[in-house]
């Protein structure tokens, strides 16, 4: 299996050139799916803090890089949509954010905003023991015995450390999002409207902006709080 990725078919969401060179950095299996960004490539396409893989894998291996709280050694560790990169020994925390045009920017923030994340519910299921559990979309699941409160499409701010759930933001008319996807990324605003569509067609959302007003799929937006959209500064 090829260890190199085709620039020109990287997903959208990917901060990269695609036309300076033919091949980038192919991400390992983890989470996020397809949609990972391999870490190296933060280190050295959007920071420049490394030239090569090398130079990413000998300063991961000090220790200091953090992903969601936790030591990362593997330069290709997929990154992805609202994961927390902590790099400890420059005291510098971003959260993983879409920019206009979709693609995965650096957002910083604060040091006490780095111990937990935000996770969109994509889906809700009994398991053995009488437990629900909750997959997010980066493919974390969490266990509760009480998830009456949680729905599909709600989002919720975990802690690192713990996997305790510490805010809960439903998916309703109202509701502070962000677009992730489509022609409208990296927008936010609210909800106005969620217009249910019969059949296998996909429902609906209105949302209001600051400036402008816009329509996309519900799909495409996730519930997010003040504090979550890159202007912690």
């Amino acid at each position: 299996m090829t260890k190199h990725q085709k620039r020109l078919s990287v997903p959208k969401s990917w901060p990269v050139e695609r036309k300076t060179e033919t091949f980038t950095v192919k991400a390992d299996s983890g989470p996020h799916g397809e949609e990972g960004v391999p870490l190296v490539i933060l280190l050295r396409d959007v920071l420049g803090y490394v030239d090569s893989k090398k130079e990413a894998r000998y300063a991961l291996n000090q220790d200091s890089v953090l992903i969601n709280g936790k030591a990362v050694s593997d330069e290709q560790r997929p990154v992805g949509m609202f994961d927390i990169v902590a790099f400890t020994e420059r005291n510098e925390y971003y959260r993983v954010f879409p920019d206009e045009g979709g693609r995965l920017a650096l957002s910083p923030i604060e040091a006490d905003a780095a111990d937990s994340k935000l996770g969109k519910i994509t889906g809700k299921r009994q398991v053995t023991g009488g437990e629900t559990q909750l997959s997010l979309h980066d493919g974390q699941t969490l266990q509760l015995e009480d998830a009456s409160e949680y729905s599909a499409k709600d989002s919720i701010i975990v802690d690192n450390e713990s996997t305790e759930i510490v805010a809960h933001f439903p998916y309703e008319e109202g509701a502070l999002v962000t677009a992730v996807k489509g022609s409208h990324a990296g927008e936010i605003g609210e909800i106005s409207e969620i217009k249910v569509t019969a059949g296998s067609g996909h429902n609906t959302v209105f949302v209001e902006g600051e400036e402008d007003s816009f329509e996309t799929i519900e799909d495409y937006v996730v519930v997010i709080d003040e504090n979550f959209t890159g202007d912690d500064e």
